[in-house]
């Protein structure tokens, strides 16, 4: 094997437990975690079962990989972004909220969404794994943002989490739905105006002023 063969096929090898994570992640999607069989990974990442398990035991494992690989490193700056922010919270939780959807819930990440929805009580593992590493830490975020404005005069006085759930819980409907109803039924795009008109209607809920504030 000469120098360049050696240094692809490191590269390739290297390479391998992201694409597992990857393929793992657009079966469990499209197929649901009960019906992606290790088979299927190896074969949608054009690898043998044999190099899979060198990386990976089970379906558990590859799942925890997908978060690990995806979603922890965009909490990860989410949670930066806060600490930048957080003098402006108006400014802040619109952010937040964009790249939520745009980096997540938009994406084909957005499906494990559906999927716990649909699964968790058949691998409750799993389900606790994606709460604690996803549901928890986003949650606490949003309800920080929030307990911030508050404090600061911005946001009315009110019950954090009730606030966090009707703020959030819209996106995470749309997102569900793009990965599971949408695709069985004739193709309905989001309205162009759903952001304006979303954000509109959160704020006007959570600004002290917001006929002062809406335009921030």
């Amino acid at each position: 094997m000469t120098s360049t063969e050696s240094t692809r096929h490191r590269r390739r090898k290297e390479a391998r437990p992201s694409e597992l994570a990857a393929a793992a992640l657009a079966l469990f999607v499209e197929k649901g975690f009960a019906a992606t069989r290790l088979d299927d990974v190896a074969a949608r990442a054009g690898v043998s079962k044999g190099t899979l398990y060198l990386y990976f035991d089970s379906k558990e494992a590859l799942f925890r990989a997908v978060i690990e690989d995806s979603v922890l490193p965009l909490i990860d700056a989410i949670e930066v972004k806060v600490a930048a922010l957080k003098d402006d919270p108006v400014r802040l939780l619109r952010e937040l909220l964009m790249e939520w959807w745009e980096r997540f819930g938009s994406t084909l990440l957005g499906g494990t969404c559906k999927l716990m929805i649909a699964e968790a009580g058949n691998f409750p593992e799993v389900a606790a794994f994606f709460n604690e590493a996803v549901i928890g830490r986003w949650s606490t975020v949003l309800c920080g943002v929030i307990e911030s404005g508050i404090e600061q005069g911005v946001f009315r006085p009110g019950s954090v989490e009730t606030m966090r759930q009707l703020v959030f819980y819209p996106l995470l409907m749309q997102s569900v739905w793009q990965h599971s109803i949408a695709g069985c039924v004739a193709k309905r795009p989001m309205p162009e105006n759903y952001f304006d008109t979303y954000f509109d209607f959160i704020f006007r809920g959570l600004l002290v002023a917001p006929e002062q504030e809406i335009q921030r």
